[in-house]
């Protein structure tokens, strides 16, 4: 998992448009670009001798193949509109981060059942989205099978067929509702959660892409 960090420092003349645009405007269409799961904004509490008012903001994206797809196809588009609206009135520098371990508070109860099929089956993804691996069974999503078109380019998900002969093969984890939280920050809004009977018998949730069960 990696981190990219971008600090900026805003003059307090524009300081209330720029806060309202990054939060409604900016920051949603870094999410939309597909490369980032999660934004982090915080403001920096310290006095600057240059004046105005710092803030830190962390994009969370998979790997470092990611990132450099975001610098490729989206960074530039992204930071001339900023330079258009706000021009010498911020200065910003950027920083990349490599995680190395996240930990978090002890699992309390996990009684809910997870199916996975792509990235939440890689172990640094459990590690950063769960603080943890996971330890799973191997099992069956009958009456679907992989879509062709991925989502934002990049991830895959799955087609409702209906046909018991698509099958896809994948690992059912017991989680807690906390879990599964952490798993829809990660999925996006280009997934949605839904419920699904596994060969098994188990009732499981599974992530579909919205694209692919709207019609």
């Amino acid at each position: 998992m990696y981190i990219y960090n971008v600090t900026i420092n805003i003059n307090e003349a524009v300081h209330d448009n720029w806060l309202f645009w990054m939060k409604e405007k900016h920051i949603p269409d870094m999410l939309a670009t597909g490369k980032f799961s999660e934004a982090k904004m915080s403001r920096v509490l310290i006095e600057e001798d240059m004046g105005g008012i710092t803030y830190s903001v962390q994009y969370t994206t998979a790997n470092r193949e990611t990132l450099d797809l975001y610098y490729k196809e989206d960074a530039e588009r992204l930071r001339q509109e900023s330079l258009a609206l706000f021009k010498d009135q911020f200065v910003a520098f950027r920083t990349e981060l490599e995680v190395i371990q996240i930990q978090k508070d002890t699992i309390v109860s996990a009684t809910e059942h997870l199916f996975v099929y792509g990235t939440l089956l890689e172990e640094e993804v459990q590690d950063h989205v769960f603080s943890r691996k996971l330890e799973g069974k191997t099992d069956v999503l009958e009456g679907h099978k992989i879509a062709k078109e991925k989502v934002a380019g990049l991830y895959p998900s799955l087609t409702p067929t209906g046909n018991p002969t698509d099958r896809i093969k994948g690992k059912v984890f017991v989680v807690s509702p906390a879990d599964l939280s952490h798993a829809d920050q990660y999925e996006g809004k280009a997934y949605i959660r839904v419920r699904a009977k596994l060969s098994s018998g188990i009732q499981a949730w599974v992530y579909l892409g919205k694209n692919m069960i709207s019609g």
